[in-house]
């Protein structure tokens, strides 16, 4: 699908949380969307690690995976993402290596080794395919970008450690857009970088600070199919989205109910009650430290929320304009509303 010439932005209201902890989601780290909708959602912590299967509808569809360093295993895993073929990829930043595994959670294979040299890893973090269905790695300690084949075959590299354009400090985040450019979320160096699909850089944008369209430690992000950018900007405890130039378009901070799950939870459970009935639950709405965001082909975006142990959804709004549409551009322009 082509890309609108612009767009009216009506809204992205909030839609519903999936998840909670004990029962399904602990220290949700990333999400991928599988057949029928359903999420798979990456789970970790000191104690374990999990890949969590959800229906739309907070239903529990199982789970897959453990805690350690075998075939199937996970030690630290960082991101999920899905292939043309209903299979799923994770990386695994302390075992240096990508784990490959069916719907069904069967374990497929592997690769990857620790180093530094072409094809190896250290600590690697987000993966996106291209067109080609070829793999980017944000390879972290490494402070570069490889490029796989789905077997694990080197095709490229880019990066070294520094604060240039092309340079990283610790990547975290990838996506690819339908052309095949690259997007790297710096997680040091607060900014995300564009690169074609040589590595040759387009652009930059960002920097430190709390300010709409400054971050603290960028982690995941992704791109929708009118090129927004979205990026989980993790030490803010929010969610910034962008346009195809890199300017900031709006912040999400957490607007959550509680989920199907959780709610059933607390209906059993007198106690829990009267707690919550006690307590303020204003804060309880907030994102906390979201380390991804997904965004999937009906405009509905998934926020991994870390430390509240869910995943937000939200749903775009959106018209889609042509040229003809729409005033040209303004060189000082300004919102106004009736």
């Amino acid at each position: 699908m082509a890309r609108p010439y612009a767009m009216l932005r009506a809204g992205f209201p909030y839609v519903k949380t999936v998840g909670m902890r004990r029962l399904t989601v602990n220290f949700p780290v990333d999400v991928a969307i599988g057949r029928n909708d359903a999420l798979y959602i990456l789970c970790r912590n000191e104690e374990g690690v999990m890949v969590r299967m959800l229906s739309q509808e907070d239903e529990d569809l199982g789970f897959f995976s453990s805690l350690g360093t075998g075939d199937g295993q996970l030690r630290w895993p960082v991101a999920i993402v899905s292939d043309g073929e209903g299979n799923f990829f994770i990386s695994d930043e302390a075992c240096h290596r990508i784990s490959k595994f069916n719907a069904e959670g069967e374990f497929l294979g592997k690769w990857g080794e620790f180093g530094s040299e072409a094809g190896q890893l250290n600590a690697p973090a987000g993966m996106a395919f291209d067109s080609d269905e070829n793999m980017y790695v944000a390879d972290g300690l490494n402070h570069r970008v490889q490029k796989f084949a789905k077997d694990g075959e080197f095709l490229g590299q880019w990066g070294g450690f520094g604060t240039g354009n092309g340079e990283f400090n610790m990547p975290w985040g990838v996506a690819v857009d339908e052309f095949d450019d690259v997007y790297v979320a710096d997680w040091r160096n607060d900014r995300v970088q564009k690169f074609d699909a040589n590595g040759e850089f387009i652009f930059k944008f960002g920097s430190t600070g709390s300010s709409d369209g400054e971050f603290n430690r960028p982690a995941g992000l992704t791109l929708d199919s009118d090129g927004d950018i979205y990026v989980a900007d993790s030490g803010n405890d929010r969610v910034q989205l962008f346009n195809q130039e890199g300017s900031f378009v709006q912040k999400f901070v957490g607007d959550a109910t509680l989920s199907r799950s959780a709610r059933a939870y607390m209906l059993s459970n007198p106690m829990f009650l009267r707690l919550r009935d006690m307590a303020s639950i204003d804060m309880q709405k907030y994102f906390r430290r979201p380390r991804s965001v997904r965004v999937d082909d009906k405009g509905r975006m998934y926020v991994p929320d870390y430390g509240s142990f869910r995943v937000q959804i939200y749903q775009k709004d959106v018209e889609r304009l042509e040229e003809s549409q729409i005033a040209a551009p303004l060189k000082a322009p300004s919102l106004l509303t009736a």
